[in-house]
């Protein structure tokens, strides 16, 4: 009897782990980018945009690169190498 239980409630155990969730319609909405979409359209390849974000000591966009030793802050680049910053107001 013990061992008919157990695996009863084994079988429930892994059943209710595999159970699907409802999607997020509001986070599959929202933007995957925490920056403005007008900066990820200049934004060079092979940057993570997932991490930009912008430093408001430079009003510029870093995001983190993550290396074969560490995870190092660098600034965002447009696709023709020059820094993406906001435009001061003089």
């Amino acid at each position: 009897m013990q061992k008919r239980t157990a695996a009863i409630s084994l079988t429930l155990l892994v059943l209710a782990g595999c159970a699907a969730q409802a999607p997020d319609v509001a986070a599959e909405a929202a933007s995957p980018y925490p920056i403005p979409e007008e900066v990820v359209a200049v934004a060079g390849p092979n940057q993570d945009l997932t991490t930009a974000r912008l430093d408001p000591a430079d009003d510029c966009y870093w995001y983190y690169h993550a290396g074969p030793v560490e995870t190092t802050l660098v600034p965002l680049r447009a696709a023709n190498g020059n820094q993406i910053c906001n435009v001061r107001a003089s």
